[in-house]
């Protein structure tokens, strides 16, 4: 079987590779890395087919190090631990480089076993990811890594590239293969950045009229591959995470006009689950106490949208995402929960204060005894005045009441309790 044309027209050297001429032109630091020879642990960001795997082969055949592949979608445990057993061994005298594709799909655990191994040297890691490695990638591994954003090909950069596919599928047919600027240029425009499905397409144009005595991609037959397709490349093309990131900031900024083409377009691109992820997330952090009745309004039609599926599915999301749009707005509790784990996780607090502990008896170390909790429901109007964060952040305000209607209404009730 042959292998597809992307594979067969891989660049060999860094000059070869389309566009990301912010990471690769002469003088700029990721070429500079490359050339230097001595490779540090690289996370590769961006969008799928815009050079990310072939930029990382190149520089795994000027290492001189193993080259060991895995794609996180398929691999288990188990191989990490086959490619770890390798450490050491002749085949890999020089060192291992681990290629780990959509690195976003291994766990926790998978990802802190490479960890002791990336410190050490053993293992050089290149790690490629479609989403944003800060919200995906394992901090450990991640303040280990210089990570580079892989951006989307303009069309003039796939345009040069299928004119070179071009001549290469000539040579392997053995007859020329003709195709004027404008057909190029369409399907350039059409793959929305992406390489392979550039190639793909061209590919397709040609086995369509390769029988033919005069070889031509033609206007007509490049309508034909488009025609209905075209939509479909935004869902895991280089415009999808554009797409995705304006819906939820329209929903955010109270744009129903925008949110629903937005929409829109994400399930015409037939990506229900990134539609209904981001109107979930944005009824709880972008709607939140302003209107906590979203919440479970807005879960229930992503909960309709999903048994129903498209293309009915667009009515109930299409109400959600209209009312989230419209409703009153406070990241009061985003703020809240945000700074709260920046304490925690910079180890701010202590211990928990002696009357909120699950103990019901004191050791003969304690210096005052009995567990002195006051239940706040045997007080008046439910409440009573006692400390509950530990001593060294008792006085600590993570909540702030948002200025909305439902907020301040909260925030009277308890400012007359209070006092």
């Amino acid at each position: 079987m042959q292998t597809p044309l992307a594979d067969r027209i891989r660049p060999t050297t860094i000059d070869e590779v389309a566009g990301q001429r912010h990471l690769l032109a002469e003088g700029k630091i990721l070429r500079k890395i490359i050339e230097s020879g001595d490779i540090p642990n690289l996370i590769f960001y961006g969008p799928s087919g815009v050079g990310k795997t072939t930029v990382a082969k190149i520089i795994a055949s000027q290492t001189g190090k193993k080259l060991c592949y895995l794609n996180a979608t398929t691999a288990s445990t188990a191989d990490i631990k086959e490619i770890i057993g390798e450490i050491g061994t002749m085949e890999a005298s020089s060192g291992i480089l681990l290629y780990l594709d959509e690195i976003q799909y291994f766990n926790k655990k998978q990802q802190q076993i490479l960890l002791s191994y990336i410190e050490n040297g053993d293992i050089t890691l290149i790690a490629s990811t479609t989403e944003n490695p800060y919200f995906y990638v394992y901090n450990a591994i991640l303040s280990r890594s210089t990570v580079f954003e892989f951006k989307t090909l303009s069309s003039e950069d796939i345009a040069a590239l299928l004119k070179r596919a071009i001549k290469i599928l000539s040579e392997e047919y053995g007859k020329e293969i003709g195709a004027n600027d404008d057909s190029i240029n369409k399907i350039a425009r059409a793959a929305a950045g992406d390489v392979r499905r550039s190639l793909n397409m061209l590919e397709l144009c040609i086995m369509l009229t390769i029988n033919e005595d005069n070889v031509e991609v033609s206007d007509e037959i490049v309508e034909q591959i488009l025609d209905g397709n075209s939509v479909r490349y935004d869902r895991e093309g280089d415009a999808h995470y554009d797409i995705v990131s304006a819906y939820q900031k329209s929903m955010r900024g109270s744009d129903p006009d925008a949110a629903v083409y937005y929409l829109a377009r994400l399930l015409a691109a037939g990506d229900l689950p990134s539609a209904c992820r981001r109107l979930l997330v944005c009824a709880n952090e972008d709607v939140g106490l302003a209107y906590p009745q979203i919440i479970p309004i807005v879960k229930a039609a992503v909960d309709t949208a999903m048994s129903v599926g498209l293309p009915e599915a667009r009515i109930p999301l299409a109400n959600a995402v209209v009312l989230v749009a419209t409703a009153p707005k406070s990241n009061s509790v985003y703020e809240a929960i945000n700074t709260a784990m920046g304490d925690v996780e910079r180890g701010i607090g202590g211990d928990i204060p002696r009357h909120l502990q699950n103990k019901h008896f004191d050791g003969e170390d304690a210096e005052i005894k009995g567990q002195h909790y006051l239940y706040p429901h045997s007080f008046s109007m439910h409440y009573v005045n006692q400390q509950y964060l530990p001593d060294n952040i008792k006085d600590k305000k993570y909540y702030k009441f948002g200025d909305n209607k439902n907020e301040q209404s909260f925030k009277a009730y308890w400012d007359k309790i209070k006092k």
